[in-house]
C-alpha cells in the first residue's frame, strides 16, 4: 500500500531544510481544553508553552473540547483563534468529541460527517500549511480529502498526524441520531479514512528507511492500548493499524515513538513487545520492541504539557520528555 495516497508536499526540516546536529524539542498536549474553566486557561496555557525555551513545534492530538458541549462553529472558531496564537509551528489531529460524538443530545444532536466536515474547514483550510503564528509547509494527503493527515521530518526524525480516534474510530454507532448499528455512511467513511493514515504510516517508514532516518514518530488522539481496557470493549476498527504498526516497525531498525491522548492518563510503555496482553487482544501476528507508546494527560489531568526532545546523535534514545507543568516557571 505504499504510496497508494501519495502526498501533496516535499517534507521539510523544521528549520532551514536541512537537517541540523544540534537537539530540538517539540510540546504535545491533547484532550483540552475540557470545560469552561479549561477554556478560560487555555490563552495562559498557549502562553506558557510560548514560553518555553527550545520548542521549535508543538501538537495537539485531539479532542478540543469536552463530549457534553455544544459541537458548533463559533467554538472551533475560538479553538483555531488560540491555535493560531502558537509561536511555533502547530500540528493538529482531530479527536472524537469534535466530531465523532456530536451526535450526542448534549453535543448538539449533529450529524458526525456534517461536523467532520466543520473541522476540516476550520482548521486546515490551506493545504500542506501547519498552524500557529509562523505556520511550515507539510507533505499532506489534502488532494485526496485528508488534510489533517501531514508528514515532515526533522533532524533525522520522520513524524506524520494520522487522523484515527476513539469511539471505535467512529464505528460506534451515533445512538443520539436514533441509530443502534453504524449507518453505510459512516462505515465508508471510516474505511476510507483508515486506509488513508495506514497509507501514511507505511509511507512514512519507507520514507525512514530510505533516508536512514533515526525515528519515526506517530501522532493520533485514540488510545489503542488503554490500560483500562475492558474485554466488552469493541476496538476492531483498529486491529488493521496495530498489525500494520507492527509489521513496520519490526521491519526498521530505529526507534518507534506512539503519541496519542483520548484517556487522559500520562503513560509510557510498549504495547506490542513480545509478550504483550495487547497482541492476542488485536489478533496481531509478530511484534514490535522498538515502539514505544506515550499518552499525554488530558481532561482534569491536564495540568501540564509534554516536552519532547529529540537528542543529539549518539544519546541513548532518540527521544526522552518530560511533563512541564503550566505553573512552572520557564
Amino acid at each position: 500500500m505504499v504510496g497508494a495516497i501519495a502526498l501533496t508536499a516535499p517534507v521539510p526540516s523544521v528549520a532551514s531544510g536541512q537537517d541540523k546536529p544540534s537537539a530540538t524539542s517539540f510540546a504535545v498536549i491533547g484532550d483540552v481544553p475540557y470545560g469552561a474553566a479549561q477554556i478560560a486557561a487555555f490563552p495562559g496555557w498557549v502562553d506558557r508553552i510560548n514560553a518555553q525555551p527550545g520548542l521549535d513545534l508543538a501538537f495537539h492530538v485531539g479532542d478540543i473540547k469536552n463530549g457534553s458541549s455544544p459541537c458548533t462553529d463559533d467554538y472551533n472558531a475560538m479553538i483555531r483563534e488560540q491555535f493560531d496564537r502558537f509561536e511555533m509551528p502547530l500540528l493538529y489531529t482531530p479527536g472524537d468529541n469534535e466530531w465523532t460524538d456530536c451526535h450526542r443530545p448534549a453535543a448538539g444532536t449533529y450529524n458526525p460527517l456534517e461536523r467532520l466536515d466543520a473541522v476540516r474547514e476550520a482548521f486546515y483550510e490551506t493545504p500542506g500549511l501547519t498552524l500557529g503564528m509562523r505556520p511550515m509547509k507539510v507533505a499532506s494527503q489534502a488532494d485526496f480529502g485528508f488534510p489533517e493527515n501531514q508528514r515532515l521530518r526533522t533532524r533525522g526524525v520522520e513524524m506524520a498526524t494520522i487522523h484515527v480516534v476513539g469511539s471505535n474510530n467512529d464505528r460506534a454507532p451515533w445512538t443520539g441520531l436514533g441509530y443502534t448499528t453504524p449507518t453505510s455512511e459512516q462505515l465508508a467513511e471510516e474505511s476510507d479514512r483508515m486506509a488513508a493514515a495506514i497509507d501514511l504510516v507505511e509511507d512514512t517508514f519507507a520514507r525512514a528507511r530510505q533516508t536512514n532516518a533515526r525515528a519515526v514518530a506517530i501522532f493520533q488522539q485514540a488510545d489503542m492500548f488503554d490500560p483500562s481496557y475492558q474485554p466488552t470493549w469493541d476496538l476492531g476498527a483498529f486491529q488493521p493499524l496495530v498489525q500494520t504498526l507492527v509489521d513496520e516497525a519490526s521491519g526498521y531498525d530505529g526507534e518507534v515513538y506512539l503519541f496519542d491522548g483520548d484517556s487522559h492518563v500520562y503513560n509510557v510503555d510498549r504495547p506490542v513487545a513480545a509478550g504483550s496482553r495487547w497482541l492476542g487482544i488485536y489478533g496481531v501476528q509478530g511484534n514490535a520492541d522498538n515502539l514505544t507508546r506515550i499518552t499525554v494527560d488530558g481532561e482534569a489531568n491536564n495540568t501540564n504539557f509534554l516536552q519532547v526532545t529529540v537528542n543529539r546523535p549518539g544519546a541513548p534514545h532518540v527521544m526522552t520528555w518530560e511533563r512541564v507543568p503550566y505553573d512552572s516557571q520557564s
